[in-house]
């Protein structure tokens, strides 16, 4: 089918700023005219003349609107010389299968529509995000560039007419201006589960998920959230690992996630909290909308935090094939991650990298050789067989690490802290607040963080007092391309090794999000309740940050 692209007048929108994971407001924002071509133009223009003749991925989450953005970016992609598109059938592919695609077909890139973990539907959230060639979310300067070309953006470029069906897998081709432009629509799961199947021993998984090889099934509860990994739930663990249909839950992905929050915690799994603390299961996980995080917890509910997840994976790694065939190279954390892992490095003689809050900050070291294992507090768990965090390979991983120990989730935990110490973690979510007071007090804290009167000052609550040893405003400076990063949060860290770490979030699509961590190390005291381990220390930081006095809120929204 011969078709002509055509030349469209628009005029920039204010504030189509990428964040740490690309371009996220409310559905109502995108559905503006022109205002998700203008952002898809500059994604396309960003990339320069390597556009011409390429391949690129094309997938989301399935919240509402993926699928009419998916055709907006069919039809733009085909006018501005892109040779191939990738689609996920019903535009429907996780983050990380986008960035194993990326990888396995050596395209250019992908656009990836997902809000993460932000609630969906038509009052909800939208976003959209470029991966590289890597695999990986696009660097500073890459998104930068997007920014850029947004504030002075003229025109777009499309293919008003071409009409394609992704409801069903298939090839079209179309001739565009007198050249081939080819839409594959594929099935969304297939080459994901491949590539599972390369990374873990699924016939030793099937037996110990079947009970094959204990002579018990492993009791799992499985939960996608109405999110994207349903379907690759389903096909894992009930089709290649033998699980029973009800170890899974929520595997439909809906527009609006059935009315849940996608976002896999203690606060909005609930659900799946409550019903495993009953203690009919060994396992329980939970996936948030694009299927990049996870939450792991052990029967009866025990919580396993994603800092100390990290830290036995790291522990345990040489029990998955794909490490014992590649070596086990350097771990990495982000900066507010507590520092478990850490000590899991010095004792294996691992580098392991602080970086701030992003995935796309471990792509340089994981391209580079330096790194084959990463995390962030915000239930993020990875390795370098991608650029993205992956929720589901983390599950596979912690099911090695069961069937490999011959242990319960709790029981691995213990040993673990018995050899390391245990990091007590939390964090603190104030949701949607007011903007202009959290700047306020960001610029407070930081002005009196960095006098260097700061440092030295002690501070008691609880029965206990902490010495500042220092404190700053976190800057990275990437050890590959020398690049560097300010601003990144500020943190106070202790003389004992406890610390503070306060920032504002990028991955909301209205206000702000402060998060507050708290983080403290107990070499001895390893089985105390972490709430009352940590208390001291979060009163401290309130009174050190005066975050009830800018912000008004007396209770943070969400507590990981």
């Amino acid at each position: 089918m011969a078709l002509s692209a055509s030349t469209v007048k628009t005029t920039p929108f204010e504030g189509q700023k990428p964040g740490t994971s690309g371009l996220r407001k409310k559905v109502k924002v995108f559905v503006e005219p022109n205002y998700t071509e203008n952002f898809i133009q500059c994604i396309l223009d960003a990339n320069g003349s390597a556009i011409n003749g390429s391949l690129l991925v094309v997938g989301g989450d399935g919240r509402y609107y993926c699928k009419k953005a998916t055709e907006i970016i069919v039809r733009m992609c085909a006018a501005n010389g892109v040779s191939r598109l990738l689609v996920g059938q019903n535009g429907i592919l996780s983050t990380p299968a986008v960035s194993s695609l990326i990888r396995h077909n050596k395209a250019l890139g992908g656009i990836v529509l997902t809000a993460s973990h932000n609630p969906g539907g038509p009052e909800n959230d939208f976003g959209i995000k470029f991966n590289c060639e890597n695999g990986g979310p696009a660097p500073d300067a890459f998104t930068n560039k997007i920014y850029d070309l947004s504030t002075a953006i003229k025109e777009y470029k499309i293919v008003a007419g071409l009409q394609i069906d992704i409801s069903k897998p298939g090839t079209s081709t179309f001739d565009i201006n007198g050249k081939p432009f080819v839409v594959d629509v594929i099935d969304s799961v297939s080459n994901y589960v491949n590539h599972m199947k390369e990374i873990f021993d699924f016939a030793k998984l099937r037996d110990y998920v079947s009970g094959k090889s204990t002579g018990k099934p492993l009791k799992m509860r499985i939960d996608s959230m109405n999110g994207v990994t349903g379907s690759y739930v389903r096909e894992i663990f009930l089709t290649n690992l033998g699980a029973s249909e009800d170890c899974v839950v929520h595997t439909t992905p809906l527009e609006d996630f059935g009315g849940l929050h996608p976002d896999p915690n203690l606060t909005y799994a609930k659900d799946l909290v409550e019903t495993v603390s009953k203690g009919d299961y060994d396992i329980g996980a939970a996936f948030d909308g694009d299927g990049d995080r996870n939450m792991i917890i052990g029967n009866k509910a025990f919580f396993v935090t994603p800092s100390d997840s990290l830290a036995v994976i790291a522990h345990y790694l040489e029990c998955i094939p794909y490490f014992q065939k590649n070596g086990v190279q350097g771990f990495a954390r982000s900066m507010p991650t507590a520092s478990a892992v850490d000590l899991v490095g010095a004792k294996l003689g691992k580098e392991v990298f602080e970086v701030p809050t992003g995935w796309k900050y471990f792509g340089n070291l994981m391209d580079a050789g330096r790194l084959c294992l990463c995390g962030e507090e915000s239930f993020g768990t990875g390795s370098n067989h991608i650029r993205e965090k992956d929720g589901i390979w983390a599950v596979l991983a912690w099911l090695s690490v069961m069937q490999h120990t011959g242990k319960g989730i709790e029981e691995i935990l213990k040993n673990h802290w018995s050899i390391y110490g245990r990091n007590y973690f939390t964090r603190y979510d104030y949701e949607e607040c007011d903007l202009d007071p959290c700047n306020q007090m960001m610029a407070a804290m930081e002005k009196n963080i960095t006098n260097p009167a700061f440092a030295g000052k002690s501070y008691s609550s609880g029965g206990k007092t902490y010495k500042v040893k220092v404190a700053d405003n976190f800057s990275y400076t990437d050890p590959v391309d020398k690049s560097v990063s300010t601003k990144q949060g500020l943190r106070i860290v202790f003389e004992d090794g406890s610390r503070i770490v306060m920032r504002l979030s990028g991955t909301g699509s209205s206000g702000a999000t402060v998060r507050l961590y708290i983080d403290s190390y107990e070499k001895d005291n390893v089985l105390g309740k972490a709430s009352e381990m940590l208390k001291p220390l979060i009163d401290i930081a309130l009174e050190i940050s005066e975050l009830p006095k800018f912000t008004g809120r007396n209770a943070p929204t969400v507590i990981t």
